[in-house]
């Protein structure tokens, strides 16, 4: 059996807690992040539409794409430890949707945490890139809250009957 958890910054403990608890101890288990290549990318044009390209090695976005990176690895291990067992550490960069479900092929399950309004029960709940993932996931998804779920009293009432004809 292969899970992909998705680490996100600010929902990663409750997908690997999920991952604990619903997924046998043979599991290969995959601790996937995302690096978004935006960043890098506009530090490195700013520089050289600003400055030009007279001194590469103070192109900003060099040291930008290294602290992503950094970064991506200590969210994996911080994840990798709460875990605390065996583990893939996966990093990919680009659209995060769509790397999501790309390395979910072939998976059994992927897990992945809410990451809308948290106040409420419902659709927005979810963040444009978990609910692209969520509707295009070619495996299983388990969807968690990051913190406890809000009570279903949130839920919105019913829409009016229509009148009856007669």
């Amino acid at each position: 059996m292969s899970v992909i958890v998705w680490i996100v910054e600010g929902t990663w403990a409750a997908c690997v807690e999920a991952a604990r608890v619903h997924t046998p101890a043979d599991t290969e288990v995959v601790l996937l992040h995302i690096s978004a290549p935006q960043a890098p990318g506009l530090a490195h044009g700013a520089y050289a539409g600003l400055l030009g390209r007279a001194r590469p090695d103070r192109d900003p976005g060099t040291q930008v794409e290294g602290l992503a990176r950094a970064a991506g690895e200590q969210l994996l291990a911080r994840a990798a430890a709460r875990l605390g067992g065996p583990c893939v550490r996966r990093e990919r960069a680009g659209r995060a949707e769509r790397e999501v479900v790309a390395a979910a092929e072939g998976a059994d399950l992927l897990i992945l945490a809410r990451d809308g309004d948290h106040s409420r029960l419902g659709p927005h709940s979810l963040g444009p890139a978990s609910r692209f993932v969520v509707d295009h996931a070619p495996c299983p998804v388990l969807l968690v809250w990051p913190q406890s779920a809000p009570s279903t009293s949130t839920i919105p009432p019913p829409p009016p009957h229509p009148p009856h004809d007669r």
